[in-house]
């Protein structure tokens, strides 16, 4: 049986992920930095009959990351699918003008480097396997850079560069990678950006082959 794993697991869209998969027979791996959060959501997948497991890591420890990545294969099954998508630090969040070089060195850990370990982690079994999914759910400022976001402008672009690239060099391996850029806020009033809908983007990206980016559309344009 194929195992997703959603790094940065949550409520919103991650919960929504975990059941678009779990529907089509996925076991899921949840990974978030708070073992009570994943363990209450895993329940909660239970108890609609998907088979889940969370496990507790900070993308900026490589070696928890690592270990998280590696327990969920050991305890759940191969890792088919890997889903990057922590939710960004208010620190990085900040004006331009206001983001230190320390700012920009968290930012780019948290999702370039983070992202780096985690693909590190997995992609050889894709590769052994023959087939692998990447899937990165993004905001706009990773196509758009944001002077009021500069951290994460700066740090999604480096996550978007390394993805587009790993998108090239895996797409005769019948590995995906994309990315999905969710311009509103997720779960507003906007119904393109509710979570279920955004996941089943993601599915649609995993099923089919497509270009590294996708966007959302906001409802009635």
């Amino acid at each position: 049986m194929s195992t997703i794993a959603i790094v940065g697991a949550g409520p919103g869209l991650g919960a929504a992920v975990a059941r678009r998969f779990g529907r089509e027979g996925f076991q899921v791996a949840l990974i978030s930095r708070t073992q009570a959060n994943v363990d209450k959501l895993a329940e909660d997948l239970k108890g609609e009959g998907i088979t889940a497991r969370g496990y507790a890591a900070d993308v900026r420890d490589p070696d928890a990351l690592t270990a998280a990545l590696n327990a969920a294969a050991e305890e759940l099954g191969a890792i088919d699918v890997l889903q990057y998508s922590p939710i960004p630090h208010r620190d990085f969040l900040k004006p331009v003008l206001d983001t230190s070089p320390e700012d920009l060195r968290a930012a780019a850990e948290f999702s370039i480097l983070g992202f780096a370990t985690a693909v590190q982690q997995v992609l050889p079994g894709m590769r052994g396997r023959g087939h692998g999914t990447i899937l990165l759910p993004n905001g706009n400022s990773a196509a758009v850079p944001n002077g009021k976001v500069a951290g994460t402008s700066v740090a999604f672009a480096g996550e978007a560069a390394y993805g587009k690239m790993l998108h090239d060099e895996l797409a005769t391996e019948d590995i995906r990678v994309g990315q999905l850029i969710i311009p509103l806020a997720i779960g507003g009033d906007d119904a393109n950006h509710a979570p279920e809908s955004l996941a089943d983007r993601l599915w649609e990206i995993h099923a089919q082959p497509g270009p590294f980016r996708t966007a959302v559309e906001p409802a009635g344009e």
